[in-house]
Protein backbone atom coordinates (compact mmCIF):
# COMPACT_ATOMS: atom_id res chain seq x y z
CA UNK A 1 0.00 0.00 0.00
CA UNK A 2 3.13 2.31 1.05
CA UNK A 3 4.84 1.60 -2.30
CA UNK A 4 1.20 2.14 -4.25
CA UNK A 5 0.65 5.92 -2.29
CA UNK A 6 3.84 6.69 -3.44
CA UNK A 7 3.74 5.74 -7.36
CA UNK A 8 0.70 8.44 -7.13
CA UNK A 9 2.56 11.11 -5.50
CA UNK A 10 5.07 10.25 -8.26
CA UNK A 11 2.64 10.25 -11.19
CA UNK A 12 1.30 13.26 -9.59
CA UNK A 13 4.14 15.31 -9.40
CA UNK A 14 5.38 14.10 -12.66
CA UNK A 15 1.67 15.19 -14.37
CA UNK A 16 1.96 19.09 -12.85
CA UNK A 17 5.62 19.13 -13.86
CA UNK A 18 4.03 18.45 -17.22
CA UNK A 19 1.38 20.50 -17.15
CA UNK A 20 3.80 23.59 -17.19
CA UNK A 21 3.95 25.04 -20.56
CA UNK A 22 7.10 26.69 -20.20
CA UNK A 23 9.50 23.23 -20.57
CA UNK A 24 10.69 23.39 -23.80
CA UNK A 25 13.94 24.21 -24.66
CA UNK A 26 14.77 28.03 -24.56
CA UNK A 27 12.10 28.96 -22.56
CA UNK A 28 13.14 31.37 -20.14
CA UNK A 29 12.76 34.47 -17.83
CA UNK A 30 9.36 33.70 -16.25
CA UNK A 31 7.44 36.56 -15.15
CA UNK A 32 4.49 36.09 -12.93
CA UNK A 33 1.83 38.44 -12.11
CA UNK A 34 1.48 39.06 -8.27
CA UNK A 35 -1.72 36.60 -7.84
CA UNK A 36 0.60 33.69 -10.48
CA UNK A 37 -1.83 33.00 -12.05
CA UNK A 38 -0.30 34.83 -15.37
CA UNK A 39 2.78 33.77 -16.56
CA UNK A 40 5.03 35.74 -19.69
CA UNK A 41 8.16 33.80 -20.74
CA UNK A 42 10.49 33.57 -24.10
CA UNK A 43 10.90 31.42 -25.67
CA UNK A 44 12.84 30.60 -29.09
CA UNK A 45 16.25 30.67 -30.09
CA UNK A 46 18.85 34.07 -31.03
CA UNK A 47 16.38 36.06 -32.92
CA UNK A 48 13.47 34.50 -33.58
CA UNK A 49 13.03 35.08 -29.20
CA UNK A 50 9.12 35.97 -28.90
CA UNK A 51 6.96 36.37 -25.44
CA UNK A 52 4.47 34.35 -24.71
CA UNK A 53 2.02 34.05 -21.89
CA UNK A 54 -0.13 31.24 -19.74
CA UNK A 55 -2.85 31.67 -17.34
CA UNK A 56 -3.79 29.02 -14.90
CA UNK A 57 -7.05 27.94 -13.93
CA UNK A 58 -7.16 25.46 -10.30
CA UNK A 59 -4.11 23.59 -11.02
CA UNK A 60 -4.29 23.55 -14.73
CA UNK A 61 -2.04 25.94 -16.89
CA UNK A 62 -3.42 27.01 -20.27
CA UNK A 63 -1.27 26.49 -23.84
CA UNK A 64 1.52 28.85 -24.27
CA UNK A 65 0.29 31.45 -26.48
CA UNK A 66 2.35 34.46 -28.73
CA UNK A 67 1.54 37.82 -27.01
CA UNK A 68 -0.06 39.63 -29.93
CA UNK A 69 2.58 42.77 -29.80
CA UNK A 70 5.58 40.14 -30.00
CA UNK A 71 5.63 38.58 -33.27
CA UNK A 72 7.32 40.83 -35.66
CA UNK A 73 10.90 41.53 -33.32
CA UNK A 74 12.99 39.99 -31.16
CA UNK A 75 11.60 39.96 -27.86
CA UNK A 76 12.57 38.58 -24.23
CA UNK A 77 13.96 38.79 -20.88
CA UNK A 78 10.47 39.94 -19.65
CA UNK A 79 9.72 41.68 -16.23
CA UNK A 80 6.49 42.32 -14.40
CA UNK A 81 5.55 45.03 -12.12
CA UNK A 82 4.98 43.74 -9.37
CA UNK A 83 1.51 45.07 -9.06
CA UNK A 84 0.77 43.27 -12.56
CA UNK A 85 -0.11 46.54 -14.37
CA UNK A 86 2.84 46.29 -16.86
CA UNK A 87 5.53 44.71 -18.43
CA UNK A 88 8.73 46.00 -19.18
CA UNK A 89 10.83 43.40 -21.96
CA UNK A 90 14.21 43.75 -23.73
CA UNK A 91 13.58 43.85 -27.53
CA UNK A 92 15.96 44.25 -30.97
CA UNK A 93 12.61 46.26 -32.61
CA UNK A 94 13.62 49.96 -33.67
CA UNK A 95 13.92 52.55 -31.87
CA UNK A 96 11.64 54.62 -34.53
CA UNK A 97 8.97 53.41 -37.00
CA UNK A 98 10.14 52.28 -40.01
CA UNK A 99 13.21 51.79 -38.73
CA UNK A 100 15.79 48.65 -38.41
CA UNK A 101 16.28 46.06 -35.90
CA UNK A 102 19.05 47.07 -33.38
CA UNK A 103 22.48 45.91 -33.84
CA UNK A 104 24.32 45.01 -30.70
CA UNK A 105 27.82 45.15 -29.46
CA UNK A 106 28.73 43.19 -26.30
CA UNK A 107 31.27 41.02 -24.94
CA UNK A 108 33.35 42.25 -27.55
CA UNK A 109 31.71 41.43 -30.12
CA UNK A 110 29.40 42.94 -33.33
CA UNK A 111 25.87 41.36 -32.51
CA UNK A 112 23.68 41.88 -35.96
CA UNK A 113 19.91 42.71 -35.50
CA UNK A 114 21.10 41.47 -31.98
CA UNK A 115 20.87 44.87 -30.27
CA UNK A 116 18.46 45.73 -27.31
CA UNK A 117 16.64 48.69 -25.35
CA UNK A 118 13.79 48.36 -22.75
CA UNK A 119 10.13 48.71 -23.66
CA UNK A 120 7.03 48.86 -21.40
CA UNK A 121 3.54 47.54 -22.67
CA UNK A 122 0.52 48.38 -19.99
CA UNK A 123 -1.37 45.24 -18.76
CA UNK A 124 -5.34 46.12 -18.09
CA UNK A 125 -8.47 43.77 -17.58
CA UNK A 126 -8.75 44.31 -21.34
CA UNK A 127 -5.12 42.90 -22.58
CA UNK A 128 -2.04 44.37 -23.34
CA UNK A 129 -1.68 47.92 -24.98
CA UNK A 130 1.33 49.07 -27.52
CA UNK A 131 4.79 48.30 -26.57
CA UNK A 132 6.47 52.03 -25.39
CA UNK A 133 10.21 52.60 -25.99
CA UNK A 134 11.41 53.62 -22.30
CA UNK A 135 13.32 57.38 -22.49
CA UNK A 136 16.87 57.88 -23.99
CA UNK A 137 17.92 58.13 -19.92
CA UNK A 138 17.34 54.62 -19.95
CA UNK A 139 18.21 53.49 -23.62
CA UNK A 140 21.32 55.38 -24.06
CA UNK A 141 23.10 52.35 -25.86
CA UNK A 142 22.07 50.01 -28.61
CA UNK A 143 22.57 46.67 -25.67
CA UNK A 144 19.97 47.46 -22.87
CA UNK A 145 18.67 44.32 -21.62
CA UNK A 146 17.53 42.12 -18.34
CA UNK A 147 15.04 44.56 -16.59
CA UNK A 148 13.65 44.06 -12.79
CA UNK A 149 11.32 45.91 -11.24
CA UNK A 150 10.68 47.38 -8.00
CA UNK A 151 7.24 48.18 -6.25
CA UNK A 152 8.36 51.90 -6.03
CA UNK A 153 8.54 51.64 -9.73
CA UNK A 154 12.94 51.57 -9.31
CA UNK A 155 14.24 49.66 -12.67
CA UNK A 156 17.65 47.39 -12.49
CA UNK A 157 18.66 46.41 -16.04
CA UNK A 158 21.82 45.76 -17.28
CA UNK A 159 24.21 47.61 -20.14
CA UNK A 160 27.68 47.11 -21.00
CA UNK A 161 30.49 49.14 -19.18
CA UNK A 162 31.84 51.77 -20.96
CA UNK A 163 35.18 51.17 -20.17
CA UNK A 164 35.57 47.52 -19.41
CA UNK A 165 33.21 46.30 -21.87
CA UNK A 166 31.56 44.31 -19.47
CA UNK A 167 27.60 43.75 -18.76
CA UNK A 168 27.65 45.94 -15.64
CA UNK A 169 24.37 46.41 -13.74
CA UNK A 170 22.50 49.67 -13.31
CA UNK A 171 19.58 51.14 -11.30
CA UNK A 172 17.22 53.98 -12.36
CA UNK A 173 15.33 55.42 -9.47
CA UNK A 174 11.66 57.09 -10.54
CA UNK A 175 10.51 60.15 -9.47
CA UNK A 176 7.67 62.51 -10.42
CA UNK A 177 6.59 59.91 -12.79
CA UNK A 178 10.04 60.00 -14.55
CA UNK A 179 13.15 57.47 -14.37
CA UNK A 180 16.27 59.29 -13.06
CA UNK A 181 19.85 58.82 -14.43
CA UNK A 182 20.83 55.38 -14.50
CA UNK A 183 23.69 54.81 -11.66
CA UNK A 184 25.90 51.52 -11.27
CA UNK A 185 25.54 49.35 -8.31
CA UNK A 186 28.14 49.41 -5.97
CA UNK A 187 28.86 45.66 -6.16
CA UNK A 188 29.04 45.62 -10.01
CA UNK A 189 32.51 47.17 -10.99
CA UNK A 190 32.64 46.22 -14.82
CA UNK A 191 35.35 44.27 -14.35
CA UNK A 192 33.22 40.94 -13.86
CA UNK A 193 30.47 40.29 -15.81
CA UNK A 194 27.33 40.90 -13.49
CA UNK A 195 23.83 40.43 -15.12
CA UNK A 196 19.80 39.29 -15.29
CA UNK A 197 19.11 40.89 -11.93
CA UNK A 198 15.92 39.55 -9.90
CA UNK A 199 14.88 42.18 -7.28
CA UNK A 200 12.63 41.81 -4.55
CA UNK A 201 9.62 44.45 -4.84
CA UNK A 202 10.77 45.85 -1.40
CA UNK A 203 14.72 45.92 -2.80
CA UNK A 204 15.68 43.89 0.08
CA UNK A 205 17.56 41.45 -1.66
CA UNK A 206 18.11 40.80 -4.97
CA UNK A 207 19.57 37.59 -7.31
CA UNK A 208 21.83 37.67 -10.16
CA UNK A 209 24.58 36.13 -12.62
CA UNK A 210 27.95 36.36 -12.80
CA UNK A 211 31.47 35.17 -13.91
CA UNK A 212 32.66 36.11 -10.48
CA UNK A 213 34.08 33.20 -9.14
CA UNK A 214 33.45 29.88 -8.44
CA UNK A 215 31.90 30.87 -12.05
CA UNK A 216 33.67 28.42 -14.72
CA UNK A 217 34.06 29.20 -18.10
CA UNK A 218 31.06 26.67 -18.77
CA UNK A 219 28.63 28.30 -16.79
CA UNK A 220 28.09 31.56 -14.77
CA UNK A 221 27.00 31.29 -10.83
CA UNK A 222 23.97 32.32 -8.95
CA UNK A 223 24.50 34.81 -6.31
CA UNK A 224 22.32 36.93 -3.99
CA UNK A 225 22.76 40.57 -2.47
CA UNK A 226 21.30 42.24 0.76
CA UNK A 227 20.46 45.62 0.98
CA UNK A 228 21.77 47.33 4.45
CA UNK A 229 22.18 50.75 5.36
CA UNK A 230 25.58 50.89 3.61
CA UNK A 231 24.74 49.89 0.19
CA UNK A 232 24.77 46.20 -1.06
CA UNK A 233 25.82 43.69 0.75
CA UNK A 234 28.97 41.43 -0.69
CA UNK A 235 27.38 39.13 -3.08
CA UNK A 236 26.64 35.10 -1.78
CA UNK A 237 27.09 32.52 -4.07
CA UNK A 238 23.46 30.14 -4.16
CA UNK A 239 25.16 27.27 -5.45
CA UNK A 240 23.78 26.68 -9.03
CA UNK A 241 24.48 27.71 -12.43
CA UNK A 242 22.52 29.53 -14.81
CA UNK A 243 21.10 32.94 -16.33
CA UNK A 244 17.77 34.89 -16.46
CA UNK A 245 16.82 34.55 -13.06
CA UNK A 246 13.18 35.46 -12.10
CA UNK A 247 11.01 35.14 -8.57
CA UNK A 248 8.50 33.73 -7.57
CA UNK A 249 5.37 36.02 -6.35
CA UNK A 250 6.25 35.30 -2.52
CA UNK A 251 9.76 35.06 -3.07
CA UNK A 252 9.92 31.51 -2.01
CA UNK A 253 11.33 30.08 -5.23
CA UNK A 254 14.24 30.99 -7.88
CA UNK A 255 13.96 30.13 -11.27
CA UNK A 256 16.57 30.66 -14.12
CA UNK A 257 17.90 28.87 -17.09
CA UNK A 258 20.27 26.02 -16.55
CA UNK A 259 23.55 25.21 -18.92
CA UNK A 260 20.63 22.78 -20.77
CA UNK A 261 18.80 25.57 -21.76
CA UNK A 262 16.12 24.96 -19.54
CA UNK A 263 14.10 26.27 -16.89
CA UNK A 264 15.11 25.24 -13.20
CA UNK A 265 13.52 26.36 -9.86
CA UNK A 266 15.68 26.67 -6.63
CA UNK A 267 14.08 26.64 -3.15
CA UNK A 268 15.41 30.40 -2.14
CA UNK A 269 13.39 30.33 1.01
CA UNK A 270 14.63 26.96 1.96
CA UNK A 271 18.53 28.49 1.59
CA UNK A 272 17.37 31.64 3.62
CA UNK A 273 16.51 29.75 6.06
CA UNK A 274 19.81 27.40 6.25
CA UNK A 275 21.70 30.36 6.62
CA UNK A 276 20.02 31.73 8.82
CA UNK A 277 20.33 28.60 10.57
CA UNK A 278 24.05 28.32 10.77
CA UNK A 279 24.15 32.02 11.82
CA UNK A 280 24.66 33.30 8.45
CA UNK A 281 21.18 36.12 8.94
CA UNK A 282 20.34 38.37 5.89
CA UNK A 283 21.87 41.67 6.87
CA UNK A 284 19.31 44.38 8.40
CA UNK A 285 17.19 45.83 5.05
CA UNK A 286 17.71 49.50 4.28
Amino acid sequence: MRSLSLLVLLLAAGTAHAAEPWQQPNDASLAFSPDGHTVVFSRGEGATRHLYTTERSNADWSAAALLPFSSDWMDLEPAMAPDGSYLVFASNRPAHAGGSAIDGYFNGKPRPGRGGNLWRVNRTTQGWGTPQRLPDAINDGTSIFSPALAADGSLYFMKPDPVGGKFRLYLSRRKGGQYQAPTPLGFSDGITGDFDPAVAPDQSFMVFSSSRPPSTSSGSALFITFATGHGWSPPQPLGPTGIEARLSPDLSTLYYSGDDQRIHSFPLADWRARMEGHGATAPTAK
